[in-house]
């Protein structure tokens, strides 16, 4: 299953065509992941080209597995803003007490959050403050 989701995430797609249908169609095939599939996104991830892992990172959810949240925390170790933004929307679903204190338990996280606020635009700010409310509740 790893396979054919590394294919559809390499696919060259609109903007549109990804967040209409493709983003849909990984999704389903995450829920569908076998324990090895998971090992082998987890060891592939970082590897991959920055839009392959936005792409990811915006799949993942909180209904799959631990692996996802996994994925998400190892991806939130990027230069590239973007993809740390959509870790961080991603996470915002992330409710569990287990899930929050991992995430407090990396203070730079935090701290690479609350130093985007200033400049992040209206929308970015707002994703980010609810995060951390989130986070903190």
């Amino acid at each position: 299953m790893y396979k054919e989701l590394d294919h559809l995430l390499s696919a060259d797609t609109t903007i549109d065509s990804w967040y209409d249908d493709g983003c849909v169609i990984a999704s389903e095939m995450l829920a569908e992941f076998s324990p090895s599939d998971w090992g082998e996104l987890s060891n592939k991830v970082l590897n991959k080209p920055i839009e392959w892992q936005r792409k990811i990172a915006y799949c993942l959810d909180n209904k799959c597995s631990v692996h996802d949240f996994n994925i998400l925390i190892s991806l939130l170790n990027t230069n590239d803003e973007e993809l740390f933004e959509i870790c961080i929307d991603t996470l915002r679903s992330y409710s569990s007490l287990e899930s929050k204190k991992m995430i407090l338990d990396n203070p730079q996280i935090l701290q690479r959050v609350n130093d985007l606020l200033p400049t992040a635009s209206i929308p970015v700010r707002k994703m980010l403050e609810d995060f951390l409310t989130k986070i903190h509740s």
